[in-house]
């Protein structure tokens, strides 16, 4: 039994699923992607990218019962498509006047500091635009591999009574730090285990065999339009993701093996 399912008190054998929609705020056409899945598809819940140019329509039409944490956002990672912070953070903006296209960018330049008050800035704008936050997320998880970052991701997980999204185990060889385990010892809850998958096929194959525990499964949806071809050259996959969160039999009826929840479960559990 692992100890999230413990806290969370179901039987030591359930699979629990977390279904995450990404991309919310960044365009319409992901906004409606995203919504879709939450409402008549498969979600169960999604992060918004505050700075991003559609978060205030995301925020306008999200409705109560929605499971939606912010994504806390230091990059903009689109080659023709920018946005900037929203505080005064001169370490946060590139050659153009927007965060980093890139982690590697944003950590060699971004003082400590200015990414604590951007991130705080974000998770208050989000609150008073009517959200219930029920999660933290790092997009690109530029929080979560860099351990002075990662110190400001806990403190406000601690502050707010919040859980987080984590990377996969396997990265923390890549970041150099145990993550899962520094966030445990904080009281700070996340998913057992993350799945990420590249088709359909792979999709289909992991669902059919999920482990005991809790896991995350991240998608992208957003609606096909001449807005997202224009900026994201990996449309075809997000337009792919939706389809597979709203209208694929095969993958709703794996899901039946699976209890689907929200973070809002994980932020009670971590309240408590």
């Amino acid at each position: 039994m692992t100890a999230l399912l413990e806290q969370l008190g179901v039987p030591g054998d359930a699979r629990l699923l977390i279904v995450t929609c990404e991309g919310l705020g960044v365009s319409h056409a992901a906004n409606a992607g995203v919504y879709s899945a939450l409402r008549v598809g498969i979600g169960t819940t999604a992060g918004v990218m505050m700075p991003s140019p559609w978060a205030r329509h995301a925020a306008a039409n999200h409705l109560p019962g929605d499971d939606i944490g912010v994504q806390l956002t230091l990059n903009a990672e689109h080659e023709l498509y920018r946005w900037g912070p929203l505080t005064l953070a001169p370490s946060l903006l590139d050659g153009d006047g927007g965060l980093p296209r890139t982690t590697s960018d944003l950590w060699d330049h971004a003082d400590v500091e200015e990414v604590r008050r951007e991130c705080r800035a974000q998770l208050e704008r989000a609150t008073q635009w009517g959200f219930d936050v029920t999660h933290l997320g790092s997009h690109l998880h530029a929080l979560a591999l860099r351990p002075e970052f990662f110190d400001v991701y806990v403190e406000l997980a601690v502050d707010h009574g919040l859980p987080v999204r984590l990377p996969p185990a396997a990265k923390e060889r890549l970041a150099g730090f145990p993550y899962r385990r520094l966030a445990a010892e904080e009281g700070v809850l996340c998913a057992d285990h993350v799945l990420y998958a590249r088709s359909r096929p792979q999709l289909v194959a992991k669902l059919a065999d999920l482990p005991a525990g809790v896991t995350e499964l991240v998608l992208h949806p957003a609606v096909d339009s001449p807005e997202l071809r224009a900026y994201a050259p990996d449309w075809p996959g997000q337009v792919e993701d939706h389809l597979l969160a709203t209208s694929d039999a095969q993958v709703n009826e794996l899901l039946g093996g699976a209890r689907r929840i929200g973070y809002a479960a994980l932020r009670d559990a971590q309240r408590a």
